[in-house]
């Protein structure tokens, strides 16, 4: 059975929705049998590359509105995520364009290390606050989670799996996503958003049967 996940790392519902799905995982009875793929999916491609600035500002900025409006916002989020475990730095966290962060992560497909990329990028976004516009930052984290760093360095060199990214993007809309974050069970069984835990589990028990009916 194979589920499929859209994401991006700068969406804060992204991981919230991915610590539900592994708690789900946890609640099904055939979790050994699932294999998760991790798909691209960018909220702002136009964002400018190799740039990072404040997510309050940005957003504020693309809202017009005040960045206390902005921080009285996104308290919901983050008190969502504190739910999970996750302890959000909003304040200090940086908007970047995500294409080369999801670049690695395809990078890491190919040795099975999707899931371990998504997740530590993303606690560098959501949780640490890190620059991901930053080559070297990139490295240094996919690095820890042991993609070779050789490889990551030559693939930020040039623009492997760009196209991919944009591909992956486009097809969650054909399916219909209009955001992320954006789950699909056994190709059949669409889940929009941080759904509760029990969502999930109920999606994964359809999906599951369906196949196997």
């Amino acid at each position: 059975m194979r589920v499929d996940v859209w994401s991006d790392i700068v969406c804060p519902w992204c991981f919230i929705g991915k610590r539900r799905l592994e708690a789900a995982l946890e609640r099904f009875d055939h979790a050994g049998e699932v294999e998760l793929v991790w798909h691209s999916y960018q909220l702002d491609p136009g964002f400018p590359r190799g740039r990072s600035e404040p997510v309050y500002a940005s957003l504020a900025a693309k809202m017009r509105a005040s960045t206390e409006q902005v921080r009285v916002m996104t308290e919901q989020v983050a008190q969502e995520a504190a739910a999970e475990g996750l302890d959000y730095d909003l304040a200090g966290a940086l908007m970047v364009n995500t294409l080369d962060a999801h670049r690695l992560v395809h990078l890491a497909r190919q040795s099975g290390l999707d899931g371990a990329v998504m997740d530590r990028l993303l606690l560098a976004q959501l949780v640490q606050a890190r620059d991901l516009s930053d080559p070297d930052t990139l490295v240094a984290l996919v690095a820890e989670v042991g993609v070779d760093a050789a490889a990551a360095r030559r693939v930020l060199g040039g623009e492997d799996f760009a196209e991919q990214v944009r591909r992956e993007a486009d097809q969650a809309r054909r399916w219909g996503a209009t955001g992320v974050p954006f789950f699909v069970m056994d190709g059949a069984f669409g889940v929009s958003g941080a759904q509760p835990v029990e969502v999930f589990v109920s999606a994964l028990d359809k999906a599951y049967a369906a196949a196997r009916g």
